[in-house]
């Protein structure tokens, strides 16, 4: 009786430790309900999820509306014309001589701006002066100004009854109604690339980097070729060419300031504009395919000096 009664005890006291085993562990794991095995389920799908395709289809909607089909129109329509049509509108003597005058003067503005340009920018941020935020405010007023009423004041600036136009004729140089004075509409209205284009750079420059090269024994003409002048060349080249590109592309004061006859001061967009008026949609088609091809040209050439001087400068 005696061994079965303790077996009896050691199987309960065993049971007992079982089941208190049993609730800790249980009381260890929080209750989770059962999964389906099988079956269809909705997947969780936030928002946020879908910000990046929607971007994208933001982006590749907008471009495409706003950018790739007009000029793909553009070709489309001048793919109509036959060859030896297109060759001989597009080479006529009146055409090249606006190609030269558009570009030539465009180059100018560019290279004037891309050195004044990067001088004001560098003077905006190094220094500080009295009245430093109104000329700051002052250079983006050819982005808020129509390019009508700039194109007005310069001719009251550069015209024979202007201030600097009756100075200038004194001298021999006449401004207004020249090529000269669609040079200075070109700068005008492009000023401002350069200037917003180089002003975050110079702000992000680090002063120690001066420092230090002064520190080693370099010249201030040293330190601003050899330590300054490398990382500021990509957005000086990208600030330039945004300023050829409108400046290439600029109309409105041009017509005012210029006295837009062939062989002079004409330039192609103002000859698009006078073949429209003379219904002559072929030339313009023409001369407006001819300027999109060497103006895409012209701006793959200057993206590759840009990753070029990257890759120098790393």
């Amino acid at each position: 009786m005696q061994p079965s009664r303790l077996q009896q005890l050691r199987q309960r006291s065993f049971q007992q430790r079982a089941a208190a085993g049993a609730i800790g562990s249980s009381s260890e794991q929080p209750w989770q309900p059962p999964q389906p095995s099988s079956g269809f389920r909705v997947p969780n799908i936030s928002l946020w999820d879908l910000g990046g395709p929607l971007a994208w289809l933001y982006m590749l909607g907008y471009l495409a509306v706003m950018l790739v089909l007009p000029i793909s129109a553009l070709l489309a329509k001048s793919s109509l014309v036959p060859l030896e049509q297109f060759i001989a509108r597009a080479t006529e003597p009146v055409a090249l001589s606006a190609y030269y005058v558009s570009f030539s003067m465009a180059l100018v503005a560019g290279a004037v701006n891309a050195v004044f340009g990067f001088l004001l920018a560098w003077v905006l941020v190094k220094f500080e002066f009295p009245g430093k935020k109104w000329i700051d405010a002052a250079v983006d007023l050819p982005f808020a100004l129509p390019t009508s009423v700039a194109g007005l004041t310069l001719a009251t600036v550069y015209g024979e009854e202007g201030i600097l136009g009756r100075l200038l004729m004194k001298l021999g140089v006449n401004v207004v109604y020249t090529r000269l004075g669609v040079a200075v509409a070109m700068v005008f209205v492009s000023f401002p690339f350069v200037v917003r284009t180089m002003q975050p750079v110079l702000q992000e420059m680090e002063k120690e980097v001066e420092e230090a090269a002064w520190s080693l024994g370099a010249s201030s003409w040293y330190t601003f070729t050899k330590v300054l002048l490398p990382p500021l060349l990509p957005p000086l080249l990208t600030g330039t060419a945004l300023a050829f590109s409108r400046a290439l592309g600029e109309f409105g004061s041009i017509v005012i300031v210029s006295s837009n006859f062939p062989f002079k001061d004409l330039i192609a967009p103002v000859l698009i504009f006078q073949c429209l008026e003379q219904y002559d949609f072929v030339g313009a088609t023409v001369i407006g395919t001819v300027l999109l091809l060497i103006s895409l040209v012209m701006m793959v050439g200057v993206n590759w000096l840009q990753s070029y001087a990257q890759r120098f400068r790393r």
